[in-house]
């Protein structure tokens, strides 16, 4: 039996596989399991990559995960830590959006109070809203520079190296109908344009992938290009199959339309014609479902 220790802990050894992890990978029958280590085999044994130096150990590492899943005990141990990682994410990220509010709520107090005049939400959440599209709009402008670079030939990656070119065209004019950003908690999950890819495609085409270069442990973000509107939509209408990514549009006026919520943490603004969704809210309206969910079953 293959035993669980530290040195373990960061891998997920559905990933491995190729297989998809979390609930879904829970799911999955033995026969699947077995089916992809076999696909998986053929394609990266060490006499079908001489020139790979790192082929010998990428196999056995495939071989260990396979014969970890097989064993019935500790994939059970495996799920339930891989589903404790998940809880603990989005427990934090509900945390820190309420900190967030509450720091950004108090703030304007102070400010209008120094002003002699009464907060007025209305101006924190234009403000805010204001902030999460300048974010967006420099994404996309490094999204767009990234492309540019592709389409010329040049060698361009992100900082982990990890860039996936799709179709060469002109990235400026691209349908912000058909990005999306993509964002999840970098000190818990670690995710390749390959396997950001294979998730986006159960809803359509996907032109290009874009991971962006981590300022922190804590956040990791992506630009995911769909080959359509209708396939967009499809991803922020099933975003809860996608957790713990956090899907939101980048669309522009007359596009996608934007995910509403009845929560009074969720707003969605359309700035200078870019429409957007709050995405800490997306977090926390996820929970407050979750929690419905689970209450109803």
């Amino acid at each position: 039996m293959a035993a669980i220790g530290p040195e373990a802990d960061d891998i997920d050894h559905y990933e491995v596989l190729c297989l998809p992890s979390g609930e879904e990978g829970a799911a999955l029958t033995i026969e699947q399991i077995e089916k992809a280590y076999r696909t998986q085999s053929r394609l990266r044994h060490p006499d079908k990559r001489p020139d790979d130096p790192s082929a010998t150990a990428d196999f056995q590492r495939l071989s260990s995960s396979y014969k970890f899943l097989r064993d019935e005990s500790l994939r059970r141990q495996f799920d339930a830590r891989l589903r404790g990682r998940r809880e603990a994410a989005a427990r934090a990220a509900a945390a820190g959006v309420k900190r967030r509010k509450a720091v950004s709520d108090l703030e304007e107090r102070e400010r209008a109070a120094a002003a002699g005049q009464p907060a007025n939400p209305e101006e924190i959440a234009k403000r805010e809203a204001k902030r999460t599209a300048a974010d967006i709009e420099r994404e996309l402008q490094e999204f767009r520079a990234a492309k540019q670079a592709a389409v010329s030939g040049a060698a361009s990656t992100s900082g982990h190296g990890d860039r996936k070119a799709g179709a060469a065209q002109d990235s400026v004019k691209t349908d912000k109908g058909k990005i999306l950003k993509v964002s999840w908690d970098g000190s818990a999950y670690s995710y390749t344009a390959a396997e950001l890819k294979d998730l986006f495609q159960k809803f359509g085409e996907v032109e290009d992938i874009v991971i962006k270069t981590r300022k922190s442990r804590s956040k990791s973000s992506a630009i995911v290009v769909m080959g359509t509107k209708d396939a967009a939509l499809l991803a922020i209408k099933n975003d809860v199959s996608l957790f713990p990514l956090i899907v939101a549009p980048v669309q522009e006026s007359g596009g996608l339309p934007a995910r509403s919520t009845q929560t009074h943490e969720s707003r969605t603004s359309n700035i200078d014609g870019t429409g957007f969704s709050d995405l800490e809210a997306s977090v926390f309206r996820k929970l407050q479902e979750a929690q419905k969910r689970k209450q109803c079953g």
